[in-house]
């Protein structure tokens, strides 16, 4: 069974920097996508960056150029969501999701999401 879990979320300051992880486990398809997605209270879940097996990365425009999403090379069962210059609006629940097959787009199927970890800009 694929377990996420995510940490790494806590508060900070605007214009800050925060790293967050992502543990995988149970997770042995050689095709896959991942992905951080965020949902801020009172809003919808939104897309915040994917990446695939062969480090294909895509961002949504309002993290583009201020976050970097990666993989652990050797293991490839750690996620990164590195995020610097942080905003009050990237305030909100971070959640790791992953999915099998190498189509990688937001709007996919993920059927496997982590608990979220809390980030809180002020």
């Amino acid at each position: 069974d694929v377990q996420l879990v995510e940490s790494g979320g806590r508060s900070v300051q605007a214009g800050g920097s925060l790293k967050l992880s992502c543990v995988a486990s149970g997770y042995t398809r050689r095709s896959y996508c991942t992905a951080w997605f965020r949902q801020a209270p009172g809003k919808d879940r939104e897309g915040v960056a994917t990446i695939t097996n062969d480090e294909v990365t895509v961002y949504s425009d309002s993290v583009k150029g201020r976050f970097t999403i990666s993989q652990d090379k050797n293991a490839k069962n750690r996620l990164y969501l590195q995020m610097n210059s942080l905003k009050t609006e990237d305030t909100g629940t971070y959640y790791c999701a992953a999915k099998v097959g190498s189509w990688c787009h937001f709007k996919a199927d993920f059927g496997y999401w982590g608990q979220g970890t809390q980030v809180t800009v002020s």
